[in-house]
């Protein structure tokens, strides 16, 4: 599986690309052109940087016409086929009990459905939160040990035991609709066989729990409410959140379940679905999580999802003539952007934040070295007016979601931004050590004690 497995980092090829790249430039600067490179470095990457701003908000604003699958009538118990869930963990004792909480306020038949808690075999802590009964249609399923140790790894184990027709992942502090399987089983039903995953929308029950919480809550908004949805509505490639991905277990089999080095799998399996042929498509269903209220906590998160969408197009692109074959052209540009350009913006950013100040604190004549007057004012514009524009994405995705109280936090939201570029640069220096490149850096949950459901004191 190594052709389509992040186990190699590189492959030959690209190992060849970069040692002619890296050959180029020392030449450049054996024949004195070293200043000419920079200058056509900084050039390449601002016109990246504009046109990846441009497509992404392209795709938020171009939303709105998107035909999220709805469901107007739940099929009865009658007609529902056996369902698995699979429910990875890892020391997840604290949040473990609220979680079997939800799984058992899943509305659907138990003599119908499987629910897997994949735990590694020597995580004692969250095996001593286990009930001494477990609710119905619950299995244990110790994850062997040994690397790589990670999520995918113990959902391919999950997989291996998997008797249902549908197959869905949670985690730990999943909070699902109690009436999603039923809708995902009515989304397949009414759809041709190649659209084999839906992926419900996922939310932030804790957005006002620090600023932290509130930016994070209105990226998961842009993301859900709009940016996806916008690719939904162009048909383009959709790399899949890490939770509520519902699938149809043959299909999932045939793709060879999760690459268990990618810590980023289901972006990776979101695209490998693309290049198959097949489609995912957004459910108009709703799944609570928690968001990270601390800044480590949240680091080590999102350094996880940086690398991961590295290795993944690293892994995408290993033949650019065979994705291009598969995903089209269209399918092929929309990859760079949302997963090679996702993962290369905050290492870019730093860099044009550099540049700014330079030219606030010595004026225009340093920076002028670099650019000709009307590219270097042209693009000014351009990366002004598109990060304005994003700032006002993240406006309109709060009013989506109805987070009203979180419009104002969004002026700063260029500070959450510096934390993403910090992030990815710990995301790089894990990709080229040998022992991080796939290490699993475990988020912590349970930081936010979670409100009482509605009617719990009643009942």
């Amino acid at each position: 599986m190594d052709d389509g497995s992040a186990r190699v980092t590189l492959s030959r090829g690209q190992r060849v690309a970069l040692g002619v790249l890296a050959g180029g430039l020392a030449l450049a600067v054996l024949l004195d052109a070293g200043m000419a490179v920079v200058t056509a470095a900084v050039v390449a990457a601002a016109v990246l940087y504009v046109v990846g701003i441009g497509v992404k908000l392209f795709l938020i604003f171009g939303s709105g016409e998107a035909r999220v699958l709805r469901v107007a009538e739940l099929p009865p118990d009658e007609a529902l086929p056996r369902y698995t869930v699979l429910v990875p963990l890892h020391r997840e004792g604290r949040v473990l009990p609220a979680l079997l909480g939800h799984l058992a306020a899943l509305n659907y038949p138990a003599d119908r459905l499987q629910i897997l808690l994949l735990i590694e075999e020597d995580d004692e802590e969250t095996a001593a939160a286990l009930p001494g009964v477990l609710p119905p249609a619950c299995t244990v399923v110790p994850v062997p040990p040994g690397g790589p140790r990670t999520k995918p790894k113990a959902c391919n184990v999950g997989l291996g035991m998997a008797t249902g027709e549908f197959c869905v992942i949670y985690d730990a502090e999943d909070r699902p609709d109690p009436d999603q399987l039923r809708k995902a089983v009515a989304v397949f039903r009414g759809s041709p066989r190649w659209m084999v995953c839906v992926q419900a929308e996922l939310q932030y029950w804790n957005p006002w729990t620090n600023w932290l919480t509130r930016c994070f809550a209105a990226e998961y908004a842009v993301n859900f409410s709009l940016f996806l949805r916008g690719l939904d509505r162009y048909r383009l490639p959709i790399p899949l959140g890490g939770t509520s991905n519902h699938f149809r277990g043959d299909a999932l089999r045939d793709l060879g379940g999760w690459d268990p080095y990618n810590v980023t799998e289901d972006a990776d399996l979101g695209i490998r679905i693309a290049r198959r042929g097949w489609s995912v498509r957004i459910m108009d269903s709703v799944t609570e999580e928690e968001a990270n209220s601390r800044l480590g906590n949240w680091l080590r998160q999102r350094s996880r999802w940086i690398k991961g969408y590295l290795q993944t197009w690293l892994v995408h692109m290993r033949s650019p003539g065979a994705l291009r074959r598969e995903l089209g052209w269209r399918g092929f540009w929309s990859f760079q952007f949302t997963v090679g350009f996702a993962a290369l913006a905050p290492l870019l950013n730093p860099v044009f934040w550099v540049l700014t100040a330079i030219y606030l604190a010595a004026g225009p004549r340093p920076i002028e070295a670099l650019f000709c007057a009307p590219a270097l004012y042209a693009g000014t514009i351009a990366m002004i007016a598109g990060n304005l524009l994003l700032v006002l994405a993240h406006m309109a995705g709060c009013m989506e979601r109805g987070l009203h109280g979180a419009v104002r936090t969004m002026l700063v939201v260029p500070l959450y931004w510096v934390l993403m570029s910090a992030a990815a640069f710990r995301a790089l220096v894990q990709l080229m050590r040998r022992s991080r490149r796939h290490h699993w850096e475990l988020t912590e949950h349970g930081l936010v004690p979670a409100p009482e459901p509605a009617g719990a004191s009643a009942r």
